[in-house]
């Protein structure tokens, strides 16, 4: 996966649809907090059996709202102005330190 050409590709169509007034962190925030909640509603009432085995037209849709969530945070992420990968090696790393290995 190319974050970069990802991004880039976020900007373009929101260019195309005039959207950048509304691309702002506060807004794609909330947009991902909705699309997360929806992404949660396809687990809700499973048992913890059923939420890994799911049929194949729930894994699809499980997948469409997962894109909508990662499309959401790429698009925060380059509004803001942070650098994904060295992001989440930071964050790695920092988790490594508090959460060592028995």
């Amino acid at each position: 996966m190319d974050i970069e050409n990802l991004q880039q590709r976020l900007r373009d169509f929101a260019a195309a649809r005039q959207w950048q007034p509304y691309q702002t962190p506060k807004n794609l925030a909330m947009a991902m907090v909705v699309e997360a909640a929806e992404l949660v509603e396809i687990f809700q009432w499973l048992t913890p059996e059923e939420s890994q085995n799911l049929d194949v037209a729930r894994r699809e849709h499980l997948g469409e709202e997962i894109a909508d969530v990662l499309l959401y945070l790429l698009q925060i992420a380059d509004h803001s102005g942070v650098d994904l990968g060295d992001a989440v090696e930071r964050k790695l790393a920092k988790n490594a330190l508090k959460y060592p290995a028995p």
